[in-house]
Order: C-alpha cells, then sequence, then structure tokens
C-alpha cells in the first residue's frame, strides 16, 4: 500500500476500482474487508477510457472530404457502437462486483461509471475517500510483463489517500508494516495511518533501513507513540542494506500481509513491485 500525504479532509468511503482485469475478485474482497474493519461505505468505480470509447466521436475537420466522407460517418457509428457495448459491460462488472462485495457482508454498495482517464476520476473522489483499492496489473497491462502500467504509477504518485494495490488472489491480512525514514512525509504518512480505522488493532512493524543511531530510534519510537492509539501490537527495527531487498526479506522473515509505503520515494516504484505478492499502500 502507498501512503501519499496531504491536506486532510473528512474521508467517507471505501472506493474499490473495478475494470475487466482478473484481479476484480480480489479488489472487491479487499475492499469488503477493509469496509467491514472501518464500517465505511463502499464505492465501486468503472472508468470508461475516453480516449478508447469516446462519448460523442470528433469529425470536426473531415467535412467535404467528398468519397469519404461517409467512410469516416460509418466508422464514427462504428465508434459509438463500440463506446454504447462498452457502457453496457461496464455495468455489468458494476452489478456482478456488487453482488460479491454484499455476498460477504457488506450492506451499503454504491456504483459508478465515468468516462475519462482512471487517474483524473480518481482524484476527482479523493476528498470523500478513506482508501482507495486496486489490481496490481490493470486490465490492459495484464499479460505485459510484471511491472505496474503508467496510469497505476501516476495515480500512486498523485492521489493523497491510500491506496491498496492488491494481487489476483485474496487473503486477509492479518498484520502490516511501515516502510519508514524519519523524513517530514514519512510522518505525514504516519499520521494517516494513524486516522485510519482500517488498521485498528493490526499488529504493525515499523522498519527503518540504515544505520543504527540515537536518532533513528528517537524517530522510530515516535511513529510509535503516534500510531499507539490504533490499539494493535507495535514492533519497531533497524535494518542495514539495499532499501527494496531489505524491506522484502522483514516482510518474508516476520510473514507479514501488508507493506505499507510512506517513505523512500517513488523513483522505483515500478521495480519494486515486481514479483511482490504483498499489497502496497
Amino acid at each position: 500500500m502507498t501512503l501519499n500525504t496531504g491536506s486532510e479532509v473528512e474521508m467517507q468511503q471505501i472506493i474499490a476500482c473495478i475494470d475487466g482485469s482478473s484481479a476484480v475478485p480480489a479488489v472487491c474482497e479487499y475492499a469488503a474487508w477493509a469496509s467491514l474493519r472501518s464500517q465505511a461505505p463502499v464505492m465501486l468505480l468503472h472508468v470508461l477510457d475516453e480516449a478508447h470509447y469516446p462519448e460523442e466521436p470528433d469529425l470536426a475537420g473531415n467535412i467535404g472530404l467528398g468519397s469519404r466522407e461517409h467512410l469516416l460517418k460509418e466508422l464514427a457509428e462504428l465508434d459509438q457502437k463500440r463506446s454504447r457495448l462498452a457502457l453496457e459491460h461496464g455495468h455489468h462488472l458494476l452489478d456482478e462486483a456488487e453482488a460479491r462485495v454484499q455476498a460477504v457482508g457488506v450492506s451499503d454498495v454504491h456504483k459508478r461509471q465515468r468516462h475519462g482517464d482512471l487517474p483524473e476520476s480518481v482524484l476527482a473522489l479523493e476528498k470523500e475517500t478513506l482508501l482507495f483499492v486496486m489490481g496490481l496489473r490493470g486490465e490492459n497491462s495484464a499479460g505485459q510483463d510484471r511491472h505496474i502500467g503508467s496510469q497505476l504509477e501516476t495515480v500512486i504518485r498523485k492521489v493523497h489517500r491510500p491506496v491498496l494495490l492488491v494481487p489476483d488472489q485474496y487473503e486477509a491480512p492479518q498484520s502490516a508494516m511501515l516502510a519508514f525514514d524519519g523524513s517530514a512525509t514519512a510522518f505525514r504518512g504516519v499520521q494517516l495511518l494513524a486516522d485510519n480505522p482500517v488498521f485498528t488493532n493490526m499488529p504493525l512493524h515499523i522498519v527503518m533501513v540504515g544505520a543504527e543511531s540515537t536518532e533513528h530510534w528517537a524517530q522510530l519510537t515516535r511513529a510509535k507513540d503516534l500510531l499507539s492509539p490504533l490499539g494493535g501490537e507495535i514492533q519497531l527495527a533497524i535494518r542495514e542494506g539495499d532499501v527494496e531487498q531489505t524491506l522484502h526479506t522483514y516482510q518474508t522473515e516476520h510473514d507479514i500481509d501488508l507493506m505499507l509505503i510512506g517513505a523512500y520515494g517513488h523513483s522505483r516504484i515500478r521495480q519494486f513491485l515486481v514479483g511482490s505478492t504483498t499489497t502496497p499502500c
């Protein structure tokens, strides 16, 4: 999970981003898990990419092309048909997702469909969101490689709410670790986490990669104090080594389900997520 920080506003709902990828069942179940822990409603969001499925084809500049004009009109009609079918398909996806979320006990479920691109649509809903839940690889990037797509990376970089990235298989999280570097940004992430009821009473590890020092232990202790109201057991650790490798090694050693990334930057986020079976937040 990636923790981006920003100004505090009232946060109200869990937003599950639905597409045609194989991760959708897991997205629904993780969203339901977060909803039941936080008592927040779930919004199921489906975004139709405006570039692929325009609401109205634009024929400006193509008038007066003689014999070719009727071909352009036919192409426009095909585009409109594709958009209508995509819209209908999206409604079916949302209906199936709603049934899945309700089946595990969430009664307060809403559905929403938008034209546009994913980052813009997510940012437009940011102020009313407690947590975004998204598949690690979306419909357009599935099967291409093991890196996250550019749209998802843009969301992670820009949104100021927690983003829970999930694999294709659901497993109820039992513990979490926070990657922490003692920076001002990391402390804003700590506060964002402390204010999020999804993590109430969850065992938590706060892990810093670097040299042991009095200053670093003091920073970890301060972070622990800020997170103590969540009520879960908190363990502190400092490890030396390469950031990515060290964090994943610690996660494996302690059998931790969720990795919370609010520090160390996102400059290598594509590589950092390669092969990860965790849910970066």
